[in-house]
């Protein structure tokens, strides 16, 4: 199995390589820009849409109970 460098038929520095490859892609965290991205709630989206002046102040009120509620 193990011939001077080589282990498992693959130089040592490969295994090094593809660990530290699959450590940096399962350690990345969420909040980096274009990475993996959490889900919007549905007030985040609520608020968004008010933010933007997609509804009114009566809307964003009316559709929040109803979020609250719920």
């Amino acid at each position: 199995m193990f011939n001077g460098h080589h282990f498992w038929g693959m130089h040592m520095l490969w295994w090094v390589f593809w660990i530290v490859i699959l450590i940096w892609v399962f350690v990345t965290p969420y909040s980096i820009p274009g990475q993996r991205t959490k889900n919007d709630t549905p007030l985040d989206i609520l608020k968004k849409r008010f933010a933007k002046g997609e509804i009114t102040q009566e809307e964003f009120d009316e559709k929040k109970k109803f979020l609250d509620q719920n």
